[in-house]
């Protein structure tokens, strides 16, 4: 191979050392970035950001049901664009929608899914009560078509809407032992990770629930829990207590900001030069 075809491989200035990373695909340090919501997503601005970012991104997430407003192949080029850089795509927490329109619809959707290319369907109940047993029963469906099941937990009520945090303190709290014993049969159930839902923790509080993120991390570790973190304070808050593999979702405008913070190269003054990995 030419020189200046391995210098297009590699990174630039790779003399220079990082935080060492587990490669694709893995299963610490995972970073899932959000897709179409607050901005359109096309498929030339989401190709610029794999083909400058793409080696840090785990997991692309649609949100707020975003596909289902775009033309069916926009959404199927989005998503095989993202399988050519190594990124799988997961659904986002849309099913609370598609639960309110019955067992059909769930089937249906579960299809369409598997047919766009999607590899996660998130499981979520923010908004909407369910027996743990029917939570259940969709992970097994879900995985049962081929996919992989991703449960959300939290530990707020009426979480997952940019609700006021007046409302949502009438709301009320669940003890995070509550959380932790949802997500741990959703564990035996065969999902490989649980994302903590950040309203009522980090997101649209007074006081930030760290005690709830330090009792859930010990109760299931790091690589089975994944972090929202749509807000750079709190995902340098995380890597700041619980190193850079914490597993976190963003934004895909923070990816840049994000990885810096993990690779050890920037920070703000009390990160900086102090994020380190050692693979002796």
């Amino acid at each position: 191979m030419a020189q200046s075809e391995t210098k297009a491989n590699d990174r630039a200035f790779a003399f220079l050392r990082l935080n060492e990373r587990q490669p694709k695909p893995r299963s610490r340090g995972v970073t899932e970035i959000r897709g179409p919501y607050y901005t359109p997503m096309g498929k030339r601005y989401l190709q610029d950001i794999l083909e400058t970012m793409g080696a840090y991104v785990d997991t692309l997430k649609f949100a707020g049901g975003s596909f289902s407003l775009m033309p069916y192949q926009a959404v199927k080029e989005l998503i095989d664009l993202c399988h050519d850089h190594n990124v799988l795509v997961s659904t986002g927490g849309f099913i609370e929608h598609v639960l309110t329109q019955g067992s059909e619809a769930i089937d249906r959707y579960i299809q369409e899914c598997k047919e766009l290319g999607f590899d996660i369907i998130e499981i979520s109940s923010g908004f909407i009560t369910m027996p743990a047993d029917d939570l259940l029963r969709l992970v097994e469906k879900v995985q049962q078509a081929g996919l992989k099941a991703k449960p959300e937990v939290g530990i707020q009520f009426g979480a997952g809407g940019a609700t006021a945090v007046a409302e949502l303190e009438a709301e009320g709290t669940r003890d995070p032992e509550w959380a932790i014993a949802q997500a741990r049969r959703f564990l035996e159930a065969g999902a490989t990770m649980i994302m903590i839902e950040s309203e009522g923790v980090t997101e649209n509080v007074r006081v930030w629930r760290t005690d709830a993120v330090a009792r859930i991390i010990n109760a299931l570790g790091l690589e089975k829990v994944m972090f929202e973190a749509a807000d750079p304070e709190v995902f340098a808050w995380y890597i700041k207590n619980y190193g850079p593999e914490v597993n976190l979702f963003v934004d895909h405008s923070q990816i840049v900001q994000l990885e810096c913070l993990r690779s050890g190269i920037w920070g703000t003054k009390s990160l900086w030069g102090r994020v380190l990995t050692y693979k002796g």
